[in-house]
Order: structure tokens, then C-alpha cells, then sequence
């Protein structure tokens, strides 16, 4: 009887009373073809573009049999195959580290499939008879210890997206393995953020009055002091009436002050004392005028309220004499002028002074009495001086 081969080694299967004088020798090869399945190395050359079939013979050393196919260096440019025979079922090692581009190389059995490889290394498969199965964690199954890991886990080495919560234990992110901005906005959820995940300002917890406050770019109050800012409600600080002048000094909570300030009117024109009093002209009234700042508590302001302008004297001349005009009233920058006294004239003619200006001013009203009181800043009929100027002043300095 004639001898036959193994399946998957491609041994030959001697039978009784065959190859008489060369057993041994026989022998010998099927050990040797053994050897080289459990331990061969052979180094095979790929050609780029094209395909290599690696083969089995029957009974004699053949690269397929090989443990470990190692390929010999080379840049793999365009689809590469590699193949092994059909029908066989065996463990393979294959060392791809020499290769450049070894994606565009496919390893397979000669008909079935096998696996496309994805980087320069070395890979274990095991052909099932029909197609070439990698060999990975996924197919294994199970973990790898940290013990067995040598050196680091790089991040080219980590999926996307491999590393979920889950697999994060509770306190392992530590704020040293948070690059800096690299939490951003989107990356907290709503709500988030809570007080007590807030670091501590300078800023002491508790209630303040009429507080002096900073806050930064951030919109954190990083000082707050109960102070003298104002926000009462207004009060007068001042009433004077002219002429008088000297300086004011504003309340130490305030922050805010309002004046009215009324000029002194003009003089009337003296009048011809043969044709009675009311043959000279009246004086022009003073300028009025509201005017409103923001202040510093405490801070100091001249201020001068101006006289009435003197009346014009009866003559008994033709001439009618004119009265003179009022004095301005000042508070800081602020101010408003006086009336100008009438004209002298002659004849009967009765021409008045002209009214005072108020520049600048944010509120000009004709019943100025209203907001004074009294009477002020009007001008003198004839023969008589115009009326005293007036300065009212408002502050926040109330409760």
C-alpha cells in the first residue's frame, strides 16, 4: 500500500511492511517537518502590487509551515496579498514590523478570507481549514493586569471614545491631570456649579448698608464694605440769598446734588420826578436754572448768590437814568446770570432791562418762585433795585 499525508502537516503516513531500508529515514523528515511547524522561522519577501502564496508540500519543508513568517523589509505601496494553502488548520505568527504602508496588505487562505493589517507589527493568527482569524484582546477575552504593562499607555494607543465613565473610579481625575482651559463651557452641565464649589473671595459673608462694592471682569464681588454712598432720599442742604458767597460742603453720604440757582434781577431806570414813578423802565429779571451732578460725600464747592442791581435816581432832566444790573449766582461750575438793569432813555420811553441767562442748565421754568420760595431774582420797577438772587441746594443725604 502506498503511503498518504496528514491533512494539516502534510506528514507521511507510512503503512506495515513500506519503504523497508529507509523508515528511518522517513522517519527523520516527518520529525524535521514536525520541528518546523512547532518552532520553523523563515523570512518570505513580498513584492508590492502583487500576491505571494506560501506553500505546504507533502512530506518536505515548505514555508507555509512555518511558526513564524517573518517579512522581509519593504513598502507595501498598492494592494498586497499574502496567502496560505487551503484546508489546513495551524497557528501562525507573522512579523510585519519591517514594512512600510502595511495596511495595504491582506493576509488570507488561498479561497476563504483573513484580516487586513493595521500597523507595522507582529500578529498571531490561526487558520480553521477554510479562512486566517487574527488573534486579539477582542478574541481572547479577559484584561491585562497592570503588572504586565510595561512603560505607558499612549494616547495614539487609546480609541476614540474608548474610555467611558464607567470605566473611571470616583476621585481619580485629580485637578494635576487638568490641563489648563481645558474645561470649557459646554463641558458643565447646567446647574453644575454649585456655592460650595465656589473658592473663597475676600469678601466677608453678611449684610451691608450703603455698601462700597467691586466686582471683576467676572462678575465676582471681590470687596464690599459698608460705606458712606449716597441713595436717601433728597433734602435741602442750603438756602442762601445774596449777596452773600463762601463755600459749601457736601454731606458725607451723599452722592448726588441738585441746585437751584437764581440771579439777582436788574435795576429799574430812574424816572423824571415831574411825571411820577412809573416813568422808568423795569429791570430785567435774574437768570434761573436747575443743574444736577454726581458728587463725592464730603466734597466742597465756592458758591456766591448776587445782589440786586440799584435802581436808576428821579431826575428832573428829561434823562432818566438806568438802574444797574444784578450779580450772577455761582455754585461750583455752575451759573446763572443776573438780569441787566433798564436803560436810561429819554422822553417817555419806558424800555426794560433785558432777563438773565441760565447756560447749561437742565431745567429753566418761568414760575421759578415755586421752586425757591419767595420772591427773587425779579427786576426793580422804576427807580427801584431788583431783587436778591437765591441758591437752594438738594442732597441724597437722606434716610
Amino acid at each position: 500500500m502506498t503511503s498518504r499525508y496528514s491533512t494539516d502537516l502534510k506528514l507521511e503516513l507510512m503503512v506495515t511492511g513500506e519503504n523497508a531500508g529507509t523508515w528511518g529515514d522517513k522517519t527523520n523528515t516527518n520529525l524535521n517537518v514536525i520541528q518546523q511547524a512547532i518552532a520553523g522561522f523563515e523570512q518570505v519577501t513580498l513584492s508590492s502590487g502583487g500576491t505571494l502564496a506560501l506553500v505546504m508540500s507533502d512530506g518536505a519543508l515548505s514555508n507555509a509551515r512555518n511558526m513564524v513568517i517573518k517579512f522581509a523589509t519593504a513598502s507595501i505601496a498598492a494592494s498586497t496579498i499574502c496567502t496560505i494553502p487551503n484546508s489546513i488548520e495551524k497557528f501562525y505568527i507573522f512579523d510585519a514590523t519591517g514594512l512600510t504602508n502595511p495596511t495595504n496588505l491582506t493576509i488570507k487562505t488561498a479561497s476563504g478570507s483573513g484580516f487586513t493589517l493595521d500597523a507595522a507589527k507582529i500578529y498571531a493568527a490561526y487558520s480553521d481549514g477554510t479562512n486566517l482569524n487574527e488573534i486579539s484582546l477582542d478574541t481572547l477575552g479577559g484584561t491585562i493586569a497592570a503588572a504586565n504593562i510595561t512603560g505607558t499607555i499612549a494616547t495614539s494607543q487609546i480609541a476614540d471614545d474608548a474610555i467611558t465613565a464607567a470605566k473611571i473610579a470616583d476621585d481619580a481625575v485629580v485637578a494635576a491631570a487638568i490641563a489648563d482651559n481645558a474645561v470649557v463651557t459646554a463641558g458643565i452641565n447646567n446647574d453644575a456649579v454649585t456655592a460650595d464649589k465656589l473658592a473663597n473671595t475676600a469678601v466677608t459673608a453678611g449684610s451691608y448698608t450703603t455698601a462700597s462694592i467691586t466686582v471683576d471682569a467676572q462678575g465676582r464681588i471681590t470687596a464690599a464694605a459698608s460705606g458712606s454712598g449716597g441713595g436717601g432720599m433728597s433734602e435741602p442742604t442750603r438756602y442762601s440769598t445774596g449777596p452773600t458767597s463762601g463755600t459749601h460742603t457736601a454731606s458725607n453720604n451723599s452722592s448726588f446734588l441738585g441746585a437751584f440757582l437764581y440771579a439777582a434781577g436788574g435795576g429799574g431806570a430812574g424816572s423824571r420826578a415831574n411825571q411820577g414813578a412809573n416813568n422808568g423802565g423795569s429791570g430785567g429779571a435774574g437768570g434761573f436754572g436747575y443743574y444736577s451732578a454726581p458728587i463725592s460725600g464730603g466734597a466742597t464747592f465756592s458758591f456766591g448768590v448776587g445782589g440786586g442791581g440799584s435802581g436808576g435816581n428821579p431826575s428832573n432832566s428829561p434823562f432818566k437814568p438806568g438802574g444797574s444790573a444784578g450779580g450772577a449766582t455761582t455754585f461750583g461750575n455752575f451759573t446763572t446770570n443776573g438780569g441787566n438793569g433798564a436803560p436810561p432813555t429819554m422822553d417817555n420811553t419806558q424800555p426794560g432791562g433785558n432777563a438773565g441767562s441760565a447756560p447749561g442748565a437742565a431745567l429753566t421754568y418761568n414760575q421759578r418762585d415755586a421752586f425757591v420760595g419767595g420772591s427773587f431774582g425779579g427786576g426793580g420797577p422804576a427807580n427801584t433795585a431788583g431783587s436778591p438772587g437765591v441758591a437752594v441746594v438738594y442732597e441724597n443725604s437722606g434716610s
